[in-house]
């Protein structure tokens, strides 16, 4: 493996193939990392700065270098670690300073997200120069929406909720010395389709290195109760059940503190539907990461059969076989890189993402009115995957 480094400014500074060992991680919902090893070697202190950003051949990944540990030892020789994350975590750097309610197609809320905090915000100390938003047409991201109130945030944290909760991701190239954000989705290739060659991983086919099936009943909860605003009588309540599971030994209670949603905002108030809107999304966030868990992962062979980057990419959908008869299909979340003085390896990991929610009923306690109601099976995916740590509040359950 041969990696490039380039300065602060994107020049092509050095060539590097002789360390002693790295690693070198790309992801599909986060950003990636990478970690060197090696004995102290000057050549790789003077151009292995901090801040400066690496690459590597078949990929149009980037790394930003940003720790060094140096070791000295007296028997084994000095070593010098370096270690960083790809130039995702640059989100990380900008904070949502205002209440910022995220309304509509996602894309263009992204691209507001952005614009407001990055590309051209009201405070220019602010921007991230050479930083551009590139669209995407692919329908699966266009005709995606989303309702969320966020505040306090990372923009890395709320891109990262994002992609999980509808099975997207996002990455930032360096082209022609600028940042290039898009949004992508990875494609289907099981057998759930017609329109790809299904990409099979399986004993049967040897290219299977390893699983990891867990099943578990343990954090399921279907019916949750979510408050919001105000103070005992007056506590804005809605509950939110998923179908079919809210009676007898299937109800599993939990309740959702969601009083950081205000009903005001920085543009004034919201409407009633507007907040019970955002506190139903709550609700369904926390009862989607609180279900029955169904998970397989593993590992897989690249150099048969199945060819990385010829036949699936990060972000594919896959199908995964294991000699027991269990058969799923699974996302590639990841893609390892690996080289020692073993040789070089290089593998996938696969998460197996449970099918989405069934249309959940509502039932609606604001101010003392009471309802009831569907939400449609566009909010249901809307929430799909949400992460409660991420858009605020606190849960409890039973």
């Amino acid at each position: 493996m041969e990696l490039t480094i380039l300065d602060t400014s994107f020049n092509e500074i050095k060539q590097l193939d002789k360390f002693g060992s790295l690693i070198w991680t790309e992801r599909y919902y986060e950003c990636g990392d990478f970690e060197i090893h090696s004995s102290i070697d000057m050549e790789l202190i003077q151009y292995l700065l901090l801040g400066n950003y690496l690459t590597m051949d078949n990929t149009d990944y980037y790394m930003i270098i940003e720790d060094w540990e140096i070791v000295t030892d007296f028997d084994v020789g000095n070593t010098i670690n370096i270690t960083g994350r790809s130039v995702e975590s640059i989100l990380e750097r900008r904070i949502i300073w205002n209440q910022t309610i995220l309304e509509g197609n996602l894309q263009e809320t992204v691209l507001l997200l952005l614009n407001e905090n990055i590309i051209e915000p009201l405070d220019e100390t602010r921007q991230i120069p050479n930083f551009i938003f590139e669209e995407t047409t692919d329908p699966r991201i266009t005709e995606l929406n989303i309702d969320l109130q966020i505040d306090g945030h990372t923009i890395y944290d709320v891109m990262v909720a994002i992609c999980s909760i509808y099975g997207i991701g996002y990455r930032i190239r360096i082209i022609d010395g600028y940042f290039v954000f898009n949004l992508y989705a990875g494609e289907d290739r099981s057998y759930n389709q017609l329109e790809n060659e299904p990409v099979i991983f399986s004993t049967e086919f040897e290219n299977l290195l390893s699983t990891n099936y867990i099943e578990s009943l343990r954090p399921l909860k279907t019916y949750a109760v979510v408050a919001g605003e105000g103070e005992g009588a007056d506590k804005r309540k809605i509950s939110v059940s998923v179908s079919g599971e809210s009676t007898g030994l299937d109800r599993r209670e939990l309740y959702v503190d969601a009083s950081d949603i205000s009903i005001k905002t920085d543009d004034g108030f919201l409407t009633d539907e507007e907040y019970t809107d955002l506190l139903t999304q709550r609700g369904l966030e926390f009862l989607t990461t609180q279900s029955r868990t169904n998970t397989f992962e593993g590992r897989a062979d690249t150099k048969t059969t199945f060819l990385y980057g010829k036949h699936y990419f990060i972000g594919d959908i896959v199908q995964i076989e294991n000699e027991y008869g269990m058969e799923t299909t699974a996302r590639v979340t990841e893609l390892i890189r690996s080289q020692d003085e073993a040789g070089e390896d290089t593998y996938p990991t696969f998460s197996h993402e449970p099918e989405a929610p069934e249309p959940p009923i509502v039932d609606i306690l604001v101010e003392g009115v009471r309802g009831y109601g569907n939400i449609d099976g566009g909010m249901a995916e809307t929430i799909y995957g949400g992460i409660p740590g991420i858009v605020g509040g606190d849960a409890y359950g039973s």
